[in-house]
């Protein structure tokens, strides 16, 4: 067995495995690394809505055929209004878009070794050469990649992530058929994605319906344990009690019955990233927080990362004698900050004001959404404070005198 690559990426969800197709197609050596066995790959547990978009399919090659529905709309629900935006949008069948990523990456030569964890990172003269992984077994590279996810056991020995316990959001999520995608006092949800805002069912996050195919949804939540979370939870419910009590309640789901075998929950970080990269090593996907803060989207964000990871190690690899010091690989943080998630701050400043809100300030801001216009609402997506601001309102003020008390306390 080669114990040594060009590149050794550790994870092979979406924005490792990206990573590593884009580096075979320029003809380097690359070594995946995966927990999971073969025959369990990609386990039920990994959770991920699917939820992206047309354009992340066509800048990555991805088939039509991994996708579950191509949605026309995104909706936006408070306890007592909806918001429609027009907007395509795709659905993925997450479990068949991992594997078409191994499978694509195998044919353009990367090598997976599944049932292979990494445990820690091989350093020599205090600089990263390699892993160790399934607890004594080495392989090493010029490069070294860490897409495992929140776990990020290279990141957190290299001190280079920093992911706080109290940014961490869970989730969980169901498949279901026979849900009423069109029922009366809601937004029609054929052919869309809807994201739902409602401290009664997410408290400190949200929940969302994804039309996957004629009567059939993904349904779930996710929150993080904040402010909001500790304001309005009930002691004694987890996060499946809560997915429980929505679908009790909620009369979308009368008729609907879980698909067996169709179930996903896991985690991700919300917070602003830390270091991203050091000597001859980065941190991709969810190993540093890429998940947009806004939407929740991750998949596209991730695949970016994994590209952007690949375009450093061209970089640094091409010369005679490859250059990986800290500041060779820096070029990655700065097409991170610049092509991956542009104004994460500003970004991440609306959610955490969207968390803390009151559920009668969702209702409001649904109404303050539908007098913008459609340039108004992408560049608030895109984190420009001008049109966020057009979105504050008087009582807000309170609003953001717990956000600053709250990164003034950080």
């Amino acid at each position: 067995m080669n114990d040594h690559f060009d590149v050794v990426v550790a994870g092979a969800g979406p924005a490792g495995a990206q990573c590593a197709r884009d580096l075979a197609a320029r003809d380097y050596d690359v070594v995946v690394l995966e927990t999971e066995p073969e025959a369990e790959f990609p386990r039920q547990s990994n959770k991920s809505t699917g939820g992206t978009f047309p354009s992340m399919l066509s800048a990555f090659g991805i088939p039509d055929d991994v996708v579950m529905n191509f949605t026309e709309d995104i909706v936006i629900e408070s306890p007592n209004e909806h918001f429609v935006k027009e907007q395509a949008g795709a659905v993925l069948d997450f479990g068949a878009f991992k594997e078409y990523l191994v499978e694509d990456g195998r044919e353009k030569g990367v090598e997976f070794r599944f049932d292979a964890r990494a445990t820690k990172p091989i350093t020599e003269g205090g600089e990263v050469s390699g892993v160790r992984y399934n607890g004594s077994k080495d392989v090493y590279g010029e490069v070294v990649i860490d897409a495992t996810g929140p776990a990020a056991p290279l990141a957190k020995a290299l001190g280079v992530t920093q992911l706080g316990r109290e940014k961490q959001a869970i989730g969980i999520e169901y498949e279901f058929d026979g849900v009423d995608l069109d029922a009366a006092g809601y937004a029609d949800l054929t052919d869309a994605m809807m994201l739902r805002l409602d401290h009664t069912y997410a408290p400190g996050g949200y929940s969302w319906i994804f039309h996957t195919a004629e009567n059939t949804a993904k349904v779930g939540l996710c929150y993080i344990q904040n402010e909001s979370y500790r304001q309005y939870a009930e002691s004694d419910r987890t996060v499946d009690g809560y997915l429980q009590h929505w679908l009790d309640t909620d009369p979308r789901f009368a008729a609907a019955e879980r698909i067996e075998g169709r179930q996903h929950r896991g985690s991700a970080h919300i917070q602003l990233p830390g270091d991203l990269s050091t000597d001859s090593f980065m941190a991709i996907g969810d190993t540093v927080p890429t998940i947009d803060p806004l939407w929740g989207e991750g998949i596209h964000k991730g695949m970016r990362s994994g590209r952007a990871a690949a375009i450093t190690v061209d970089q640094c690899l091409i010369p005679d004698e490859p250059a990986t010091s800290a500041e060779d690989m820096a070029l990655y943080d700065k097409l991170w900050h610049t092509e991956v998630a542009p104004d994460m701050s500003s970004r991440l400043m609306m959610t955490e004001l969207l968390y803390l809100a009151p559920n009668d300030r969702y209702d409001s801001l649904l109404a303050d959404l539908e007098r913008l216009d459609a340039d108004s609402l992408s560049e608030v997506n895109s984190g420009n404070k001008l049109a966020i601001a057009k979105l504050l309102e008087f009582d807000d003020l309170s609003l953001l005198a717990q956000y600053a008390k709250r990164r003034l306390g950080n």
